[in-house]
């Protein structure tokens, strides 16, 4: 399922064909999404002018111009493709939402699977909406710090890799940058959270702030589904350190692959879970 980086990928990539544009066309070819897209969905849009294009954690936000907001989720395929007037291929048969612009570029949304979402709600109502009301908070943000991350793990009888993977800890991380982060951090994800303390936590939050960083330099991973809204897939998978790379040697190791098993692979929590047991304690 796409992750920050990802997310952030599509809104950077459409925001040079959405933003300040006018929708002058807006069709819903399928609206039986994870929550079907609300009635009315093309009518609301249609003629309304792109003010801002934000992210959430894993989930889009496209303000319009009478104060409501799309509320955008790629569930586990969706992608959304942006191309210029002169570059707009017929639709398929995935592609379940289109908005046009009175530049005449195209956005689309694209989700075989159909575990996306595309909901409506107001920028009055934004921070309270289901979805969005009880996200933790962003990870690139400055304010999320060592102590911030401490505090939020304080008291927990999880593992850590299941405290950063609920949303309510930390907003927009999934599988593949949790492993990758407590790899950089040199942390067992089978650490107990709420006795990680100050140190460690300062060290996994700058961890964490490396890898997104350098994802999105990436245009994040491209494992599947994900594309950026150019069609070019995402690079961040060449870099692995850890993540589906179970028997391998982690980056900079020294140690005998063949007496230790290499990075080693578990499951937590019915996801996989990939560690180097040498290196992270």
């Amino acid at each position: 399922m796409p992750e920050l980086p990802e997310v952030e990928t599509a809104r950077r990539g459409m925001e040079p064909f959405l933003l300040g544009h006018r929708l002058t066309h807006v069709e819903v070819r399928q609206p039986l999404l994870r929550w079907p897209v609300p009635a009315g969905f093309a009518r609301a849009l249609t003629g309304r002018r792109v003010t801002t294009l934000g992210r959430r954690g894993k989930y889009l936000l496209i303000h319009l111009d009478d104060d409501r907001v799309v509320i955008g989720h790629l569930g586990m395929s969706g992608s959304l493709a942006a191309r210029p007037g002169s570059n707009r291929p017929p639709p398929d048969r995935h592609d379940h939402v289109i908005l046009d612009t009175e530049a005449g570029a195209r956005v689309t949304f694209h989700d075989p699977r159909r575990f996306g979402a595309l909901l409506l709600t107001t920028g009055g109502a934004l921070a309270a909406h289901p979805l969005l009301a009880h996200l933790g908070p962003e990870p690139l943000d400055p304010a999320f710090d060592g102590p911030a991350l401490a505090a939020r793990l304080a008291g927990t009888r999880r593992t850590l890799k299941a405290a950063l993977l609920d949303q309510r800890v930390v907003a927009g991380l999934g599988n593949i940058y949790v492993s990758e982060s407590l790899f950089r951090a040199g942390l067992s994800p089978r650490r107990l959270a709420g006795g990680l303390g100050a140190a460690r936590a300062a060290r996994l939050v700058e961890s964490i702030r490396v890898v997104l960083t350098e994802a999105l330099e990436s245009g994040g991973s491209t494992l599947r589904d994900h594309r950026q809204p150019n069609g070019e897939r995402g690079y961040f998978q060449h870099a692995f350190a850890v993540y589906d790379r179970d028997g391998q040697p982690c980056p900079g190791c020294t140690c005998d692959v063949v007496v230790t098993g290499g990075i080693q692979r578990m499951v937590q929590g019915g996801r996989s879970t990939y560690f180097c047991p040498r290196r992270q304690r």
